[in-house]
């Protein structure tokens, strides 16, 4: 818990000027009037909002506690609240769900769901277990469905991928689903042998290296930083690679004045919050990059969820849950090390 920050719905509520726009939802005393609402309802259902980095900029306002996939999945495990309201994608329902069984876990957008959790077919895993056998780990990126987590050994975020990789005890490691986070663990661990899934984020991918380059013509003294997610061409590009956290804690202590940030916009609000006072800056790729899932997020969506929980709340077929919480725990037990 003390890798996040518990923050006011007033405490943020900006984002860079060139973002700014994409994010008004209304004028500022409909934002209030929710906002107060949420609040309320919030108090009455013993409830605790988590969000995303990539959600709105007014979510993540009213949100008690922000980070990325890792640090949500740690705090769901010790919050006290008999309900989470989970601001992000189905697979972070999920796993919330998986690791808090007994409580009521909440998605403002039911619909809004993760493309590449589901760029994975059991008959590869099969087919890849059935040739190494004993000495073969199938990592699991938290970005994958319920199911995917059951025919996997371990779960692992970008922020842990590497620690967790590096801990394992087979020397083939089967990466699910994402190959440019799978590439990136295999050029830091030499010595595995990664075998790389074809999934891929969509949004990420769409970050090209000239995109990189033409910001850095523009922006020459500029800290390029880079989600693992992205293409190998941008991440050779950049100065800093890492998860959302990781960029924003290094933005933060950085004393450069320009940021290169090849990510989900969602990021430059938490960016913005940290570096309050700070004559930095931070520029992302054109066009935008923007999760349109994440988007679907919205003020509205989390106050309806509290009024009504019913239609919002994440339910996990029982006959996965056991093997899929498992991965979830083992990831917890790793990165604890």
């Amino acid at each position: 818990m003390s890798e996040q920050d518990n923050r006011h719905a007033e405490a943020n509520s900006t984002q860079t000027d060139d973002v700014q726009s994409s994010i008004e939802i209304g004028d500022s005393s409909s934002i209030e009037v929710l906002s107060d609402e949420i609040k309320r309802l919030k108090t009455q259902r013993d409830a605790v909002i988590l969000a995303h980095y990539y959600v709105p900029a007014e979510v993540q306002a009213v949100a008690d506690y922000v980070g990325d996939s890792f640090a949500l999945a740690k705090l769901a495990v010790d919050l006290p609240q008999q309900t989470i309201v989970l601001c992000g994608v189905e697979f972070m329902g999920e796993s919330a769900k998986l690791l808090n069984p007994q409580k009521t876990v909440l998605l403002p957008e039911p619909a809004a769901d993760c493309p590449m959790a589901h760029m994975i077919r059991k008959t590869d895993i099969d087919s890849i277990r059935a040739k190494y056998t004993d000495d073969l780990a199938v990592v699991c990126y938290v970005n994958s469905t319920a199911e995917a987590k059951t025919w996997s050994d371990v779960c692992v975020t970008s922020s842990n991928a590497v620690k967790i990789c590096n801990s394992l005890s087979q020397h083939n490691l089967l990466f699910i689903p994402d190959m440019n986070l799978g590439r990136y663990v295999a050029e830091q661990l030499p010595d595995k042998h990664v075998i790389l899934n074809k999934g891929y984020c969509p949004r990420h991918t769409t970050i090209s290296r000239k995109q990189v380059i033409d910001l850095e013509e523009i922006y020459p003294e500029a800290v390029v930083m880079a989600h693992p997610e992205c293409p190998a061409d941008v991440l050779a590009e950049a100065d800093f690679i890492g998860s959302t956290k990781g960029m924003i804690e290094h933005a933060t202590s950085s004393d450069a004045k320009d940021f290169i940030v090849c990510t989900v916009v969602g990021i430059a609000s938490e960016l913005k919050l940290r570096n309050e006072g700070t004559n930095k800056q931070f520029h992302f790729p054109a066009p935008i990059p923007r999760c349109e899932n994440m988007d679907l997020v919205t003020l509205p969506k989390l106050a309806a969820c509290l009024r009504n929980p019913t239609p919002h709340e994440v339910h996990v077929d029982e006959n996965l849950a056991p093997a899929a919480r498992l991965t979830l725990e083992r990831m917890l037990e790793y990165a604890a090390k």
